[in-house]
């Protein structure tokens, strides 16, 4: 049931999946790729914006700023975001182009996606509702009783509407041909425990703001004496998150994998009838679960148990608002973004309306926007050329396998196999979404909302008891993103970010490999990390390895965490190494996998030298380029307490472990950068 998400955090599509890559990793040879880019480029000369460079700074003291360090410095942050840099970019293409899509058929009475869109986009129809649309379901939650409560909140659920904990269908890690039902811990609308437990002074400050921000969204919703409760919702939740587990051990897929009866389940954590909760969600006769943190919801059924009605109640009532606020008056909307946008993230200005809708009629209607999206702005030859890219990074994972010191034969033989089970899917699925029992109805917004949750659960819940729909995906075409999944043994990447500066196949090869050729690694070598290992050829959660295998990599994985510990992006916090470790290692392996993989693309040749560019240098300075971000401080606050992700100065530094990078850059001991041979990280 895990996904990884490689490149930012980032709901489903259509199914086109690519060959394995098979032939390629079999026989080791390489796809010849053109040695000079045949058309103009997006960026610069070769695919690389040298302008947005800062030659004054040595690559051996900081790599991002050498490569950046100007286009930092003169790239504002638009005041409707929190961070910007090449991902955004991209995002705003691809909403303007589905704008486009939808503006269309937005007058168009039959088409289901222009009336889920122009009824978003109708403010003043929300506004003169007022409040009546949510009265029902607050009147419902205020009169519920305590016995009614597991029910209320699987109901709401469906809704998406979050209670006290989260679950949610999803493939069984230990039989990756069926479908389970997971069980997760919830109820923190703060974006982490440590908001609510820590001592630091601007934690401190979110929290005292978050309490405010309920007492006000409690207030615009007619609700008296709103601060005592506002207070109650916090204190409930703060000892919600005193019996949560940390985002370290809940990345761990073998301390998560906890598969129990219902009637187990119950014993664990009777505080809470899941019997009702689940036939509420829609979900009956459940004979199995996976409970993915065992003590944590033990511990929040026993705090739901203790918990006053009203308290409980309380906390429904807010988690409506904010769940609805985008469809429900504007105050409220506004209150919303201003304690979430704006104090969390550090965002000055909501988005356009027009953005939001965009975004909720792609999130509603996914594949029937997608069929659009992708018909209109992904040429064939597009997928074709990261078909090929595909291909050699896979067969230059083969090649590195074999070289591996740490890993037993008998595990390589293993890995060759799963490396052959691979799955790239590339673009878009290759099937749709049938959304026949949806019902979209004009100038009811708020309903369009309820009734697609409604529609999206029961998709999920009819899984139940079928065979894995393996063509599904996790992202629309139009996500800026990739992931890897381990139980599918996939890497998906979405049309919209086969894009420059990621990839532009009139750009310079060696930019290509550096940018997406390493996010194609970095996707694949998940499938290696610290997580994605524990899956084997067929995406069974087993144990593959050797012991020695695990020690080995334990020690290996060590140094790792220990490098980006030592990283302080903002002062007195540093990144969390063992948060952020799969995706280290895997921007560590996919940078090594795809350099091999360029260099064999040149099918022996010599890199020409372009405007004073060495290839290898082009390599690097295209991995460079896609990391290019800027963040206000709350949001870098934010994601270094929650983003499994390091920041992207410190994913561009990765370049410090690689033997190439010291021969392209010739970076000097004493510079920042700079690590003695026998401490550069070797993993693959």
């Amino acid at each position: 049931m895990k996904l990884s998400f490689a490149l930012l955090l980032s709901a489903t599509m259509l199914a086109g999946c690519a060959t394995t890559g098979q032939s390629a990793a079999d026989t080791g040879a390489a796809a010849p790729v053109a040695a000079v880019p045949a058309a103009k480029p997006a960026y610069g000369t070769f695919g690389f914006d040298d302008a947005g460079m800062d030659r004054g700074v040595q690559p051996g003291d900081n790599f991002y700023n050498y490569a950046s360090g100007t286009w930092a410095r003169t790239t504002p942050i638009p005041a409707d975001k929190s961070n910007y840099g090449a991902f955004n970019i991209l995002s705003d293409l691809s909403e303007a182009r589905t704008r486009e899509i939808l503006d269309g058929v937005a007058t168009d009475a039959n088409s289901k996606i222009g009336v889920a869109y122009a009824s978003y986009l109708d403010r003043a129809a929300i506004d003169a509702k007022g409040l009546a649309p949510v009265q029902p379901l607050l009147g419902k939650i205020k009169t519920t009783p305590k016995a009614g409560y597991s029910a209320l909140i699987g109901e709401l659920s469906t809704m998406g509407v979050r209670g006290p904990l989260n679950a949610g269908v999803g493939q069984d890690d230990k039989n990756p041909d069926a479908y389970i039902f997971g069980i997760y811990q919830g109820g923190l609308n703060l974006p982490d425990r440590d908001y609510y437990l820590s001592k630091d002074a601007k934690l401190a400050e979110a929290r005292a703001a978050y309490q405010v921000h309920v007492a006000k969204l409690l207030t615009l919703a007619g609700e008296p004496d709103a601060a005592a409760r506002a207070k109650a919702i916090v204190d409930f939740e703060t000892a919600i998150a005193q019996v949560s587990w940390t985002r370290v051990d809940s990345r761990d897929a073998t301390k998560t994998y906890n598969k129990m009866t219902l009637a187990e389940l119950q014993t664990l954590a009777p505080g809470i009838d899941f019997t009702a909760m689940l036939k509420a969600g829609g979900a009956s006769n459940i004979a199995d679960v996976v409970v993915a943190q065992p003590s944590a919801v033990a511990g929040i059924a026993k705090l739901v148990r203790a918990a006053p009605i009203g308290v409980l109640r309380d906390q429904l009532i807010y988690n409506t608002l904010r769940s609805f606020a985008d469809v429900l008056p504007k105050p409220l909307d506004d209150e919303q973004f201003a304690f979430y946008g704006t104090t969390l993230a550090g965002t000055p200005q909501q988005e356009e309306r027009w953005k939001r809708a965009v975004q909720f009629t792609s999130g509603a209607l996914d594949d029937e926007v997608s069929k659009l999206y992708v018909a209109k702005y992904f040429p064939p030859e597009t997928k074709a050329a990261a078909d090929t890219l595909v291909k050699n990074v896979i067969a230059s994972m083969n090649t590195r396998i074999d070289q591996l010191e740490w890993m037993a034969p008998e595990t390589k033989v293993k890995a060759h196999a799963k490396l052959a089970a691979f799955v790239p899917k590339i673009g878009y699925p290759d099937r749709w979404k049938d959304y026949a029992g949806l019902q979209i109805v004009a100038g009811d917004a708020f309903g369009n909302n309820v009734r697609a949750s409604q529609f999206q659960t029961a998709y999920q819940v009819a899984k139940l008891g079928k065979p894995v729909e393996r063509w599904e995906w996790g992202m629309t075409p139009m996500t800026v993103n990739a992931y890897a999944n381990f139980g599918m043994v996939e890497i998906v990447f979405p049309a919209a970010i086969l894009q420059p500066p990621f990839f532009d196949p009139a750009a310079d090869p060696a930019v290509n490999y550096g940018g997406i050729g390493a996010v194609i690694g970095h996707e694949l070598s998940h499938h290696f990390d610290d997580q994605g290992a524990k899956y084997d050829a067929t995406g069974t959660l087993s144990d593959w390895w050797t012991p020695q295998d695990v020690k080995n990599f334990t020690a290996l994985t060590g140094k790792v965490i220990a490098q980006y510990d030592a990283y302080e992006p903002l002062p007195g916090m540093h990144v969390k190494g063992a948060l952020t470790l799969g995706e280290n290692m895997a921007d560590l392996a996919g940078l090594t996998v795809a350099y091999d993989a360029y260099k064999k693309s040149l099918n022996g040749q010599a890199a020409p030298v372009i405007d004073g560019f060495t290839g290898d240098q082009r390599f690097y300075l295209g991995w460079a380029q896609v990391w290019r971000r800027n963040y206000r401080e709350a949001t870098l606050r934010q994601r270094l307490l929650t983003d499994p992700h390091s920041p992207s100065e410190q994913r561009t530094a990765i370049v410090r472990n690689m033997e190439p990078w010291y021969g392209a850059f010739q970076p000097k001991p004493g510079e920042k950068l700079y690590l003695a041979p026998s401490e550069r990280l070797k993993v693959w």
